[in-house]
C-alpha cells in the first residue's frame, strides 16, 4: 500500500533571482524658473539650482538649498557682473 501526501505547508511559488534594476530618484525639476523680462510676486522662485549658478543681486535672496527667490514685487533681469551670473527683481512703480 502507498500513501501519497499532498499537503504544502507554505506559500507556493518559485525561487526567482533578484535584479539590479528596479531603483530610480525623483526628478529635482531644477532650472530657471521666471525668465528675464517677467513679472514676479514676493516669494516666488525664480531659479532653482544646486550651488551657485545664479547669484542673489538687488531684490532677490538665497534660500538654503541654493534656490533664489524675489524679495519684492517686481520685473527679473539678469546680468553678468565680474564674471558672475546675477539676478535682479526691479520694483514695480506703485
Amino acid at each position: 500500500m502507498v500513501i501519497k501526501w499532498n499537503l504544502q505547508l507554505f506559500a507556493h511559488h518559485k525561487g526567482g533571482s533578484s535584479t539590479k534594476n528596479g531603483r530610480d530618484s525623483n526628478p529635482k525639476y531644477l532650472g530657471v524658473k521666471r525668465h528675464d523680462g517677467q513679472i514676479v510676486r514676493a516669494g516666488n522662485i525664480i531659479v532653482r539650482q544646486r550651488g551657485t549658478r545664479f547669484y542673489p543681486g538687488k531684490n532677490t535672496y538665497l534660500g538654503s538649498d541654493y534656490t533664489l527667490h524675489a524679495a519684492v514685487d517686481g520685473i527679473v533681469k539678469f546680468t553678468r557682473r565680474r564674471g558672475r551670473k546675477y539676478v535682479d527683481v526691479i520694483p514695480l512703480a506703485d
